[in-house]
Order: C-alpha cells, then sequence, then structure tokens
C-alpha cells in the first residue's frame, strides 16, 4: 500500500502503484512524483569540469555542504587539472611510462637500428646527417607506417637515434598531438591507455578498484576519468551502476564520500503528500516491499488473539507498512482490542514538519479511527545508540514485538568500536522479553569485508537490484531516476568512499545476523505456512526473475540468483 494521497482531501490512500509487473506509473502518481532538478552527477563528452574537481557535481547542494566538499578539494586532490580536464600528473606519469615502455620495446629498438643503418653503417652517433628532399619524404613515409603498426612508442626511441635530425622528428611529433584527427584512427597513445580502449566499463571498474587498493592512485584517477566517457545515469542497468560506482571511487580519492552521504536526504519527502525517494523503492522494489510485509504478517501471527499489541518500530520510515497492517485489522476477527506503536527516530526526524515521525503518528491514528481500531502512536526522538529500556514505555498486559528493518546494519559493531552498538542494542531488546522480534535486512557483506572484496560485494548486490528496477519501472521514469540518486548512490558512495565511523552501510550476510541473534539470546521462529503462500502468491504479479525461497527459517528474496533481501522472525 502506497502512500500518496491526491491533492482533493476527501480522496485517502491510494492503492500502491507498482502491484502489475511493467505497469506505467499512474498519470496521478506522476504529477506527485519526486521532482528533482538537481542533477548530481554529469557525464558526456565534455570533459567535467575542473571547479568540482573529481566529483563533477552539477547540483546544488547545502552552503554547509559545499564548503566543506570544496574544501576537501582544495585540501585532498594533489593533481591539478588541465584544460581539458585531465590531471596533468596522471598525463605526465603516462608519458613517462610511454618513454620507458619506448626504451624496452624490441620492436622500436630495432626500427631505430634499421633507420639509423640506412643513412650510414660507419658514423657516429654524434654526427649530423644531411638529406636531400626526396630522402626526406621516403623516411617520413617509413616512420608513419611505423607508427600506425606498432604505436607511439616507436616515437621515443627514434627521436633518440642518433642518425636521424631532429628537424623532421620534431614536426612528426607535432602531427600526434592529441588535437590531431589521427589520434581516434590509429594506435598513438601509450601501452596502458591502449589496454584501456579494448576493456569494457566493468573490466575498467574492478582494473580501478585495484589500483586503489594498492594506493595507485594516478592510475586510478585515469581509469575515472576514461570511464566518466563510457557511462550514463540514463543509460541501461549496467551503465548505470557503473557511473556510481564511478563517482564512488572518485569521492574514495578526495575523501569526500561523507559529505556527499549527509547531502543525499533520500527518507526526506518534498511535500507532504509525496513519497520520500526511500519510500518510492520499498514501493517499486518487491523484494524489500514484500520484506516488510512478512514482517507485518508474522507479528499478527505471532500476537493473535493477543487483546492488547505494542510494537516498537526503529524505522518506521512514512509508516506505509502500517496503513496496510491498520487496514487488514479493519474486519479480521482476531485484532487486538488495542494498538500501540511507538516509533524511534533520530531527533531531527522527529521534529521535521513534512515527513516527521509525529506527522505520520497523527496520519495512522487517522487511519485506525477510519477503521474503528483503537490505536496510539508514540514518537522517540533519539538516536539508536541512545535508546534505554525507560523510553520505549513498555507497560504489563500488553504483547510485544519489536521490527528492525534496515536500520540494525548502521549501528558499529565489534569491527569499528569496543562498545559494540549493535549487539549492545540487540541485548537490550531482548531485555524487553518480546513475543516477537522481525528482522528485515540486506544480504551483502558491506562491513568486516577489506576495499577490494567490499567492491566486489557492491558492484554484484547493486547490478542486481538496478537490473530489477527495469522490470518494475521504465527507464525514463523520474521516480527510479530520483530512488537511484538519491537511495542507492548514496549507499554506493558510502560504502565505496568511506572508512572506521564514517561508513555506516555496514550490511551483513543472512548467516552472520542469525549468529549476532542466536548470541543476542534469540532463537528463530520460522514464518508458518499462511504467510509463505499468502507471500508467494502476490510475487505471481510481478516479473518472473523476481525469487522467493525458505533458508534456515528466513525468507530470501531476489532477482535471478542473487539474494536482496532477507526476512526472519526471532523470539
Amino acid at each position: 500500500m502506497s502512500f500518496v494521497r491526491r491533492a482533493d482531501p476527501s480522496t485517502a490512500y491510494t492503492d500502491n502503484f507498482y502491484i502489475h509487473k511493467f505497469a506505467a506509473p499512474s498519470s496521478n502518481f506522476a504529477v506527485r512524483r519526486f521532482s528533482s532538478d538537481t542533477q548530481l552527477f554529469r557525464y558526456g563528452p565534455e570533459p567535467y569540469n575542473g571547479e568540482y574537481g573529481h566529483m563533477g557535481f552539477t547540483g546544488s547542494p547545502s552552503a554547509a555542504f559545499q564548503n566543506s566538499f570544496y574544501s576537501q578539494q582544495a585540501s585532498l586532490t594533489p593533481y591539478p587539472l588541465n584544460a581539458d580536464g585531465r590531471s596533468l600528473s596522471v598525463a605526465d606519469t603516462q608519458s613517462n611510462s610511454c618513454s620507458d615502455a619506448a626504451k624496452e620495446s624490441p620492436a622500436a629498438s630495432n626500427v631505430s637500428q634499421q633507420n639509423s643503418q640506412s643513412v650510414s653503417d660507419t658514423q657516429s652517433s654524434e654526427i649530423e646527417v644531411e638529406f636531400d628532399e626526396d630522402e626526406i619524404r621516403l623516411k617520413l613515409q617509413e616512420l608513419e607506417h611505423a607508427l600506425l603498426e606498432d604505436g607511439d612508442d616507436i616515437l621515443f626511441e627514434i627521436s633518440q637515434a642518433s642518425s636521424i635530425n631532429d628537424e623532421w622528428v620534431d614536426p612528426m611529433r607535432n602531427v600526434l598531438l592529441p588535437n590531431s584527427p589521427k589520434e581516434s584512427e590509429s594506435s598513438i597513445s601509450c601501452a596502458v591507455s591502449n589496454s584501456r580502449a579494448t576493456r569494457t566499463p566493468k573490466q575498467l571498474l574492478f582494473d580501478c578498484a585495484t589500483a586503489l587498493s594498492e594506493y595507485n592512485i594516478d592510475e586510478a584517477q585515469a581509469i575515472i576519468s576514461d570511464l566518466r566517457q563510457m557511462v550514463s545515469i540514463q543509460g541501461d542497468p549496467s551503465q548505470r551502476i557503473a557511473a556510481y560506482l564511478v563517482e564512488g571511487l572518485a569521492a574514495r580519492i578526495v575523501a569526500s564520500g561523507n559529505g556527499i552521504y549527509k547531502a543525499l536526504t533520500c527518507k526526506d519527502p518534498p511535500t507532504l503528500y509525496q513519497l520520500s525517494a526511500m519510500q518510492i523503492l520499498f514501493e517499486i522494489c518487491p523484494c524489500f516491499r514484500l520484506g516488510f510485509m512478512a514482517a507485518s504478517y508474522a507479528i499478527l501471527e505471532a500476537c493473535k488473539g493477543e487483546e492488547r499489541l505494542h510494537i516498537i518500530d526503529f524505522d518506521i520510515n512514512q509508516g506505509s507498512q502500517y496503513i496496510t497492517l491498520i487496514q487488514f485489522l479493519k474486519n479480521n476477527a482476531n485484532k487486538p482490542q488495542h494498538l500501540r506503536i511507538t516509533g524511534v527516530d533520530d531527533p531531527e526526524t522527529v521534529q521535521r514538519p513534512i515527513g516527521g515521525l509525529k506527522v505520520i503518528g497523527k496520519r495512522l491514528e487517522q487511519l485506525a479511527q477510519d477503521c474503528g481500531l483503537s490505536f496510539e502512536f508514540r514518537a522517540v526522538g533519539a538516536n539508536l545508540g541512545d535508546v534505554t529500556p525507560a523510553m520505549l514505555d513498555c507497560r504489563p498486559g500488553e504483547a510485544l514485538a519489536v521490527n528492525f528493518a534496515f536500520q540494525l546494519h548502521h549501528l558499529p559493531d565489534e569491527s569499528v568500536s569496543i562498545v559494540n552498538e549493535r549487539d549492545q542494542l540487540l541485548r537490550m531488546v531482548k531485555g524487553l522479553q518480546p513475543k516477537l522480534v522481525t528482522l528485515v535486512e540486506q544480504d551483502a557483506n558491506t562491513n568486516t569485508a577489506p576495499f577490494l572484496t567490499r567492491f566486489r560485494e557492491v558492484y554484484d548486490y547493486y547490478a542486481a537490484l538496478f537490473d530489477s528496477l527495469d522490470a518494475t519501472l521504465p527507464r525514463e521514469s523520474p521516480d527510479r531516476m530520483n530512488v537511484e540518486r538519491q537511495c542507492l548512490a548514496r549507499e554506493i558512495v558510502n560504502i565505496l568512499a568511506c572508512e572506521g565511523p564514517d561508513r555506516v552501510e555496514r550490511y551483513e550476510v543472512a548467516g552472520k545476523w542469525r549468529a549476532r541473534m542466536t548470541m543476542a539470546g534469540f532463537t528463530p521462529c520460522p514464518f508458518n505456512s499462511n504467510v509463505i503462500s499468502g507471500i508467494k502468491s502476490i510475487l505471481k504479479s510481478y516479473c518472473d526473475r523476481y525469487k522467493f525461497e525458505e533458508d534456515h527459517g528466513g525468507l530470501h528474496f531476489g532477482w535471478g540468483k542473487k539474494t536482496l533481501i532477507v526476512s526472519s522472525a526471532w523470539q
């Protein structure tokens, strides 16, 4: 159920606009969609502006972010840009490597020796040789043939050949300047550049990640410059994932990932009656949507027949899952006499006038009243690591259920801090003696994996996710583009560009979550057959490449062979 409302106040609670596979978005939804005039990333044939450094931002983030971003660029970018947008140090490095390669190249040596011998077998390298016009023309033809066949590595060796006068070597070198049309027709760049030209964007991405893992910044920057001319955020899924990964790698070089992550606000709806980018993602991707749904159904099944039900949610977002739950309880004979929901979010979000937790609570209260359900909502403004049992106001006689949806991975664990807030919160919740705890998380290891392994995880996970979004929304959909720019790009940049406490998108695989829950004192509670059959029935309305399976008591939702989301229940 999507929480989007028409401007007409008489019409509330519209149906989900993305429930049928390959369906075009409703025109009503299109009117209310995210309207983002800010393009965060720019790609195309033109070079990126040196004013923006490596990130190529063209949007207008907040002044605070601009100041921090540009100051980081000034202090952390050690490579000035020339007029065509390339790093001078990279160009110099490549030039030197070309020279070195030419000196060691057998082909270059042979050509040089042949040219030298054709002039004279006995003359010393220090003797200047004069040619008539016909001989010069012949030598130019031979040199051009050699260059077109073996690449410009030869030029450096020939320029050192004593038997050939610099008066015609230098003009030949000028023919091969970057502005020459021959640059795109012949192999005139160094061996490294030539090898990159034949590689796919995916291969170049992994080359760049490898270079960064080996602290080869010059090579990484050169690859990033090439990639920016090859990828687009408006292309097919492979192009789009490559475009955002490039920016994540570039942000890692200049240490700007944390500023970018804070500037992108995927949870904030633009207006009172619009969805946030994150909520749109939850609506359009069935893996997320069904993960929420499985958690809600598990709570209702576990608390069936209870008179009073208290649900604590540590990331209620815009409350869409509870709209579905309240509407389900409307005509349910086993509904509780009283439902209480406690939403936990950071203090700033709770008070936000648009999309804030208190605003969401009022909407849920109105819906519950319309459905004839006794309901109470309470907002708790606190960071996850600061929540105490007293804040949650658990009352005797209530059946308690706790929902962790896409939130626990934000807490630092033992790999970040000796405090280990992640396990600490789980133990605190276990002490509340809940009847059920539901956990919904991404299935990937971006927490403890070293950088290169983490990059592979990110590529595999987000490539599948980007591909799956094409099956739900058309490629030109502004909603899909906003989800990818505001949510997925934000996560990618944080995972790739940040380290230590700044890296907060720390996903873990299902097996690691099982170990954490078990160590905190929980035991798995498999979903019953009603929940599983209901999920399978709903999934039939989507593209058949969406997959669902049960494993170790958890429900795994994925695209093709890649699991994206896992829902599990614990007691």
